[in-house]
């Protein structure tokens, strides 16, 4: 059975077996096709009646390294319940993989982090011969200077593109919004994409026109287009750690507090509430810690 059967018979039993809501219905379908949509990331992309448990509970940890909130997920959760539960009921299923389904609890594990010619790699992988390849350069150098999200970086605005004083303005989580200064580099890439490919693109979207970053049909561009190219990338460089655009931030603060920087001034460019929050990342780099006591601390004058 296809992902469009499956969806289709999902959404009539919703409306005349439930007798929910147009708009509820239309939410529980939009639920399911992000979990087709993740399903289709992987290198053998399985149909609905093929999911185990396992695969689902992969998805809730890509959602968290996306960026959704908890409620959010939680919500996607739901709609992945009911449809496995209607599947069952059915008999399309013998086993519920979302039977036994729980919220991952949330963990102080250690992120992955990129090393420097890691990330270079994956720069020297890009294709710069080709559009997409500079606007994508652009995007992985935004990605590391600054530490978004991915979120950030598929809605940053470039009426918020600040080259002359080397910052940007990002709108994050709950509509904060934070000024994060950006490198040279960053910046040259940034102009390159829009003095060449941007100025070129017919047909933009007047409604995305002021969105940075756009796709060949001129509107914003996806998270899961980020999500994908980045392990393209990846893939491309030989890198065998797990990589996604999270990452990048992980690799941002994490060579920051190497270099010396103040948490505070960390907190405040990646946008968190809390310091506790932050410090996940100083664990990384005891040998700073300890160079700062061995230098500071007064007993050891």
């Amino acid at each position: 059975m296809t992902w469009k059967e499956a969806i289709q018979r999902f959404e009539a039993y919703l409306m005349y077996e439930r007798g929910l809501s147009e708009h509820s219905v239309k939410a529980y379908v939009r639920d399911i096709e992000k979990l087709e949509q993740f399903l289709a990331l992987g290198d053998s992309p399985l149909t609905p009646v093929e999911v185990q448990t396992d695969d689902l509970r992969q998805m809730l940890i890509w959602m968290g390294e996306m960026g959704l909130e908890k409620t959010s997920r939680a919500r996607i959760l739901s709609g992945i319940r009911a449809f496995y539960k209607y599947l069952l009921v059915d008999d399309l299923i013998s086993d519920n993989p979302a039977a036994l389904l729980d919220m991952p609890k949330s963990s102080r594990r250690i992120p992955d982090v990129l090393r420097y010619d890691e990330i270079q790699a994956m720069l020297d992988a890009i294709d710069l011969s080709t559009g997409h390849g500079t606007r994508n350069r652009a995007m992985i150098e935004t990605l590391y200077a600054c530490g978004l999200r991915v979120t950030e970086l598929v809605t940053l605005r470039r009426s918020n593109f600040f080259p002359e004083i080397s910052l940007i303005k990002v709108i994050g989580k709950n509509n904060k919004e934070r000024l994060i200064p950006i490198g040279e580099e960053a910046i040259k890439h940034i102009q390159l994409y829009i003095e060449g490919v941007r100025r070129k693109q017919l047909n933009i979207d007047p409604k995305h026109e002021d969105f940075l970053f756009l796709n060949r049909r001129g509107k914003k561009l996806t998270r899961v287009y980020v999500f994908l190219m980045v392990k393209d990338l990846a893939k491309a460089a030989g890198i065998q750690k797990k990589v996604s655009p999270h990452t990048f931030r992980h690799s941002f603060a994490t060579h920051l507090i190497e270099g010396g920087a103040n948490l505070k001034a960390v907190q405040d460019m990646l946008g968190h509430e809390s310091i506790t929050t932050t410090e996940i990342y100083t664990h990384l780099d005891t040998a700073y810690l300890r160079d700062t006591i061995l230098r500071f601390h007064p007993l050891n004058r």
